[in-house]
C-alpha cells in the first residue's frame, strides 16, 4: 500500500463504517481484521463487509483517483483468511458459550439477525444455509455462533463455511478489480455500485425463498 503525499503516514481518526477510511489507515491488513471481526465476533455485525471488499478490489487497480493502491494477491489472501478464520472462531465460541452470547446483547438488529438465521437453518438445511448466510449482512455474523450452539456437525460447518466464505471474500474484490480495470474513474459511482452489489448478493437468498414458496403451493 502507498500513502499519498498529502496525507499523514498514520491517520489519527478512522471511521470504521467507511471503507475508504479503513483502507487508507490499515490497507489489506484492515480487510483481514474486519472480515474476522464481522464473521467471528458478534460485536462486528455493523462492519461494512460487502462495501469494504468491493472497494478494496477497486483500489487494487490504482485508477480510483484516491492516491491509494493495494496489492490484489495480498488482498485476496487477507480477505479469505480473515473470513474463514472468523467464521470458524464464531462457530467454536458458539459451541462453548451457546445462547449466552446473544443473550448478553441488547441490539435489536442482532436479535433480528438471529431469528432470520434460525429460519435459514430450518428451511434450507445446514449446507445451503451456511453458504447463503455469507451474502446477508448481520446473518453472516450471527449464523456462525448459532450453528455452534445448535450442534451443527464440525465437518459440515467447516466444509460449507469454506465454500461460502471463499466465494464471498474472493468474489467481491475480484468484481471490484474487474470493474475498476474496465471503467475509468469508476469510483465516482461507488455508492450506487455498492448498492447494486449488495442487492445482487441477496439474489441467491431471494431465489431460494421463491423456490420454497412455489414448492409449498404445489404440494
Amino acid at each position: 500500500m502507498t500513502t499519498p503525499p498529502h496525507q499523514p503516514a498514520v491517520q489519527l481518526a478512522v471511521n470504521v463504517l467507511d471503507a475508504h477510511s479503513l483502507l487508507a489507515a490499515f490497507g489489506v491488513l484492515g480487510v483481514g481484521v474486519v472480515m474476522f471481526a464481522e464473521t467471528g465476533l458478534l460485536i462486528g455485525f455493523f462492519l461494512p463487509g460487502d462495501s469494504l471488499l468491493f472497494t478494496a478490489g477497486l483500489l487494487c487497480t490504482g485508477t480510483s483517483g484516491q492516491g491509494l493502491k493495494l496489492s490484489l494477491p495480498a488482498l485476496l489472501v487477507a480477505a479469505a483468511v480473515g473470513a474463514l478464520a472468523g467464521s470458524q472462531t464464531g462457530y467454536l465460541l458458539g459451541r462453548r458459550a451457546g445462547g449466552a452470547l446473544l443473550a448478553r446483547s441488547s441490539s435489536q438488529r442482532l436479535h433480528e439477525g438471529a431469528r432470520r438465521t434460525e429460519e435459514l437453518l430450518e428451511r434450507y438445511g445446514h449446507a445451503k444455509a451456511i453458504v447463503l448466510a455469507r451474502f446477508v449482512p448481520v446473518v453472516r455474523t450471527v449464523l456462525n455462533p448459532l450453528a455452534g450452539a445448535l450442534g451443527v456437525p464440525v465437518r459440515t460447518f467447516t466444509l460449507w463455511q469454506a465454500v461460502g466464505g471463499l466465494v464471498w471474500s474472493l468474489g467481491l474484490p475480484l468484481a471490484g478489480y474487474a470493474l475498476g480495470s474496465s471503467i475509468p474513474n469508476v469510483d465516482r459511482y461507488l455508492l450506487p455500485i455498492i448498492a447494486v452489489i449488495v442487492a445482487v448478493s441477496l439474489i441467491p437468498l431471494a431465489a431460494e425463498v421463491l423456490r420454497s414458496r412455489r414448492a409449498a403451493r404445489e404440494s
